[in-house]
């Protein structure tokens, strides 16, 4: 589209057409999972520039001098500050105060706003905007319990070429276009990063922009992902920690890097071009950005989140968005009967759970725990689904302190001895594989890593 006479071309593709117009596998069809409330958002929308700070201005303004304004006045981060050079910017957030307390605690903080910020905010046709003008338009306040007591949280611009997931410290406020999931695991950062769920989000999020970038919808890509459960979590968890500190390390010895341009070279490796071919200013990020080791970093992670979900690590985009759809409605009806896989259960259930889900918790002394949560006292039903099936039954060898057989695992479920066969079959099944160890065939048990 850059000349008056552009280049057209044309694809086509046969099949049913969805809801929202797609072809092939319906997205659109999922609903958002109990197991991911309350755990992204949006980052904070200021409706004012004058909260934004240099470092310089936030001691002139008391920073350092008036006792308790470093939980006011943090560091700020937008989407350029992730994907380009940050600003090294600081944002007053007085969320939680009233005028009153600012005026009496941080009057140099009131005066600033009171010039900078309030003329804008009183010209505003919302009322709420006008009334609290010393706070952000939009503070997050679903967002902040999230965070609260995390010493990091994961962060994705909602906007980008690339679909980079990476952990920011808690001090640091997010903007508005940034996405915050709070969670400091990097289990969670990892199946994030995978080539499964980044492959998921450009299907189910939106476009926007010159360049047509991804955008990631929260409600449309996080919220309805049916993450793996915690087959392969120390792995997972070992290869994001990796993947997570090198991107920092390299990106802060050689500031003429950004993110962009290492995932810009990386793409470019991807799609056949050798380093010898690469530009000049390509070959220079290459170098220093250790392009190759970001590229075996991510190929090491999408292998161990396909194991994960038991499957094949080749597994093409369209059978993997038809695997997660299928996953995304058996999770959901999982979830009805009350079996929901939280991400976050020490701090989702106390504000989601039900009473039943907050007196198992309480049992187990708030600990986090990977398995669905039933009623106190039931004998569960052996799931229905494959890898639902497969889970429960990874789940009790988990649980054992001895090698189990498939009869041992039965008599936890209700159905009895007479889902014996179906439990023997997944045992063999993850022994071929490796997953299990077994000596006679008859009894199996989780291999341990060293």
């Amino acid at each position: 589209m850059d000349t008056d006479t552009p280049t057209i071309t044309f694809a086509e593709q046969s099949g049913r057409i969805n809801a929202d117009l797609s072809v092939g596998t319906d997205v659109a069809s999922c609903v958002a999972l109990k197991a991911t409330n309350g755990l992204s958002s949006r980052g904070m929308s200021l409706h004012g520039a004058g909260f934004i700070v240099t470092p310089a201005q936030a001691e002139h303004l008391g920073l350092g001098t008036r006792p308790g304004l470093e939980r006011h006045i943090r560091a700020y981060r937008n989407g350029r500050d992730l994907t380009a050079h940050a600003r090294n910017v600081m944002v007053i957030d007085l969320f939680g105060l009233t005028a009153d307390d600012v005026r009496a605690r941080y009057p140099e903080v009131y005066q600033h706003l009171l010039q900078t910020v309030k003329p804008e905010r009183d010209a505003n046709p919302r009322d709420t905007y006008r009334d609290n003008w010393w706070i952000f338009g939009e503070p997050r306040r679903d967002l902040r319990p999230a965070l609260k007591d995390q010493h990091r949280y994961i962060a994705t611009v909602e906007t980008a070429k690339h679909r980079i997931f990476q952990f920011l410290p808690a001090e640091i406020i997010p903007d508005n276009k940034l996405i915050a999931i709070g969670s400091d695991d990097a289990f969670t950062l990892g199946i994030l990063s995978s080539r499964i769920h980044v492959g998921w989000a450009i299907k189910a999020g939106g476009w926007l922009g010159v360049g047509n970038d991804p955008v990631y919808v929260k409600s449309r890509c996080f919220d309805p992902f049916p993450a793996a459960d915690g087959l392969q979590k120390h792995r997972i968890r070992a290869i994001a920690e990796e993947l997570d500190a090198q991107r920092k390390r390299v990106l802060a010895k050689h500031p003429h890097l950004t993110l962009t341009g290492l995932y810009n070279v990386l793409e470019q490796l991807r799609a056949g071009t050798p380093p010898a071919a690469l530009a000049p200013p390509d070959r220079c990020i290459f170098d220093d950005g250790l392009v190759l080791i970001l590229g075996e970093l991510h190929a090491r992670l999408d292998a161990a989140v396909a194991a994960a979900y038991f499957w094949p690590a080749d597994l093409p985009e369209a059978d993997i968005l038809a695997r997660l759809v299928a996953l995304n409605h058996e999770r959901a009806a999982e979830e009805a009967s009350g079996h929901i896989r939280w991400l976050r259960p020490d701090y989702q259930i106390p504000r989601f759970g039900t009473a039943a889900d907050k007196s198992q918790l309480a049992l187990a002394g708030g600990a986090m725990r990977d398995q669905p949560i039933a009623a106190p006292g039931a004998t569960p039903a052996f799931p229905k689904g494959d890898l639902a099936q497969t889970a429960a039954s990874v789940l009790a060898l988990a649980a054992a302190t001895a090698p189990l057989s498939a009869d041992a695992i039965a008599a936890g479920f209700k159905q009895g001895r007479k889902v014996a066969p179906r439990i023997q079959s997944t045992l063999n099944a993850l022994a071929r594989m490796g997953h299990l160890a077994t000596s006679d065939g008859s009894r199996f048990a989780l291999r341990r890593v060293a």
